[in-house]
């Protein structure tokens, strides 16, 4: 076995000298080097670098453009007011203080109407997720309620609660609560099969299966549909706030209307369009944080 191993080793150092001697010219100089092959550079498939507030850019692009169709004359200020007149409107309408307390019933009804239809979104889609009895028992009926739109609902439920605060955050509640169940129930039942044979196969008990393999699976499909609710809410706001309603961003838009104040209606829009803009960012930024784990072509 030594000589085996004495041998092996010396024909090795051969076979390493050997090419160094091949490479050698003649007359015992060592050969030009070849030249380098030109490193050819790999092509990036990738949306690219994050650009920090770069979501703001599209909306700052759509007011500059305004503004200047609204500072040339393009645009007819009866039909709609340009953004100097907008923010002269919202300055007078804080002085009041009529803005402020519209905003904040407006925001009472959609963050109830969110929580709401969050908890119920989550409790039915985990109640069909992780039970055949269950999935039997309440997917039928939600993906019939899917198909209805919340809204096509309405004279129901004014017919059952009135036309008070419950029918309002009731309508809103519901059209977040398809939006969670389905994405959430989705993504519990999109969990591979595998995990569970490997939670069974390491005898975890019905509590550690879920904080363990349930939870993080089903994280993705949470926030998805944690940000269409809150696009939900803010439509259901938008509706039933203009049925019978006595104050609320809405009733402002829809009493300016009956004046053809334009402006004060696209205060009112605009409004709408930073709440919801600010809530999905807020929930985006939380999903960054919760899943940082993963890596994604969102960075």
């Amino acid at each position: 076995m030594t000589e085996l191993l004495t041998n092996t080793r010396a024909a090795g150092r051969v076979a390493t000298a050997a090419p160094e001697r091949a490479g050698k010219a003649p007359d015992g100089r060592a050969p030009a080097p070849k030249p380098a092959t030109p490193r050819t550079t790999r092509r990036r498939l990738g949306p690219g670098r994050a650009v920090p507030f770069g979501r703001l850019i599209g909306p700052v692009l759509v007011i500059a453009l305004w503004w200047f169709a609204s500072a040339i004359g393009y645009l007819d200020p009866r039909i709609l007011s340009g953004p100097g007149t907008v923010i002269s409107t919202a300055s007078d309408l804080i002085s009041s203080g009529r803005l402020q307390d519209n905003v904040l019933i407006s925001l009472q009804r959609a963050g109830l109407g969110l929580f709401f239809g969050v908890s119920a979104g989550v409790v039915l889609a985990v109640a069909a997720g992780l039970s055949r009895t269950g999935e039997y028992l309440l997917d039928g009926p939600l993906q019939i309620k899917r198909a209805i739109p919340s809204l096509a609902m309405l004279p129901l439920l004014i017919l059952w609660l009135g036309i008070g605060e419950q029918m309002k955050v009731t309508v809103i509640a519901l059209g977040v609560a398809v939006n969670m169940y389905i994405n959430t129930y989705s993504s519990l039942t999109g969990i591979d099969s595998r995990y569970v044979e490997l939670a069974e196969g390491l005898d975890l008990s019905r509590q550690q299966f879920v904080r363990k393999v349930v939870i993080p699976g089903s994280l993705p499909g949470f926030f998805v549909g944690l940000r269409l609710g809150v696009t939900a809410s803010w439509l259901g706001l938008i509706v039933v706030e203009q049925i019978n309603a006595t104050s609320g961003i809405g009733y402002m838009m829809f009493q300016a209307q009956q004046y053809a104040q334009s402006d004060v209606i696209i205060v009112g829009l605009v409004a709408y369009g930073i709440f919801g803009f600010a809530s999905d960012a807020a929930v985006r930024a939380v999903e960054r944080r919760v899943l940082s784990w993963r890596r994604t072509l969102a960075g």
